[in-house]
């Protein structure tokens, strides 16, 4: 249709804003993700928005400044405190929910590549969504709490390499071992460059924004960071959320890192929500669902698979098992992660990442909801533990 060409760039941005702002509020009042529903915007607006210039630009610089602030919460030093102690756990997520899923899908008659693309996808569970759960359902003082929160972080660190090796095997180029490890030779390099950076030029970095008073300056600066260390990562043919996300452990070794957090954080929170949207774009159902008895599978296995997780690796944590089983039906949703790591894909095997993500997202919203009952119904409510009471003369 002409008039679709004709559509002013500029009016379809501001159209989405709005149209964010709206489904926001619905999220918020419903207390439904509000991932998919960004989601499911951009599958609706495909038509006006597929080849909208500024929503494009705005998706690429929020999943920036989403991994840069990530990287912010993980100094060298936390790095190594929780990988002592989650590594069992993370190595078995990785094991059920990457590598079987992607022999799944072998099995299903896909190659390699593609393989390992959705066993990307189904692998990491929804920060976003699984804190906001979290904070909602008042269970930040649970048991559970602080295993859930670990293997968030476990992933939220493998994630990135996952996208970073996917860029590199879809440039349609041979890839060889050798170039296996010359891929791993540069994601080493950039990381090395990142730490002593960070425990170099930006040990002082906090007093230097201190004498910054025009918080326009600041947020120039400390973007400016983010994006030009993705850019190099982009450069030496890795993947700009890498960057960001190392760039992040750069700035992490200041002091205070709340001062960078309050300047990015609000930026962030504007345009990440266009990424979703941008995503939604880009997937085309006008033929229907692809491979559906692989998504079904997938479904099925990707919560079986998380639950054992729980159940297995909150052993290992010390949990028990009451608790492990509400752990493992906490982390089923997937949500930000698969999508970046869907949008590498093409064709029908994004189109089937997105629906994927659509329909885990829902089910793990409801297996968390229903946590509690599920756990109660296994292995009954807990019994209180009586106190002795003290009668007076006695």
């Amino acid at each position: 249709m002409n008039w679709l060409s004709e559509f002013p760039t500029l009016l379809g941005a501001g159209l989405v804003l709005l149209g964010i702002f709206v489904l926001g509020f619905v999220a918020l009042k419903t207390k439904f993700p509000s991932v998919i529903l960004y989601i499911l915007m951009g599958i609706v607006l495909a038509g006006l928005l597929n080849h909208n210039s500024i929503l494009h630009f705005s998706s690429e610089v929020a999943i920036v400044l989403m991994f840069f602030l990530l990287g912010l919460e993980f100094s060298t030093k936390r790095l190594g405190a929780i990988a002592k102690k989650i590594w069992s756990s993370g190595l078995l997520d990785v094991g059920l929910s990457l590598v079987v899923t992607m022999f799944i899908a072998f099995g299903f008659g896909m190659d390699w590549f593609n393989a390992f693309l959705i066993g990307g996808i189904t692998y990491a569970t929804s920060s976003s969504i699984t804190a906001k759960l979290l904070d909602d359902k008042g269970r930040m003082a649970n048991a559970e709490t602080e295993f859930v929160l670990g293997i968030l972080i476990f992933e939220d660190l493998i994630a990135p390499v996952i996208v970073a090796i996917l860029i590199a095997l879809s440039s349609g180029e041979s890839f060889t071992g050798n170039d296996l490890l010359i891929l791993f030779g540069k994601i080493v390099g950039l990381a090395l460059l990142a730490i002593i950076l960070g425990k170099t030029v930006f040990k002082r970095f906090e007093r230097f924004l201190l004498r910054i008073d025009d918080e326009d300056f600041k947020f120039a600066l400390l973007v400016g960071i983010s994006i030009s260390f993705g850019g190099l990562a982009l450069y030496l043919g890795l993947s700009e959320v890498l960057g960001a996300f190392l760039a992040g452990v750069m700035l992490a070794e200041i002091g205070k890192i709340e001062r960078v957090e309050s300047t990015v954080t609000p930026i962030k929170n504007l345009m990440l929500p266009t990424f979703f949207v941008y995503f939604g774009t880009t997937i085309d159902i006008g033929s229907g669902i692809p491979m559906p008895l692989l998504l079904i599978t997938l479904l099925i296995w990707s919560v079986v698979a998380k639950i054992l997780v729980g159940m297995v690796g909150g052993k290992l944590y010390g949990l028990s098992k009451r608790v492990s089983l509400r752990a493992g039906l906490s982390i089923c949703a997937r949500g930000e992660f698969s999508v970046v790591i869907a949008s590498v894909a093409l064709g029908s095997i994004k189109v089937f990442g997105g629906i994927y993500i659509i329909f885990s997202a829902f089910i793990g919203m409801l297996l968390f909801s229903y946590a509690n009952k599920i756990t109660y119904k296994i292995y009954g409510k807990p019994v209180k533990k009586k106190k002795d009471l003290k009668v007076p003369g006695s």
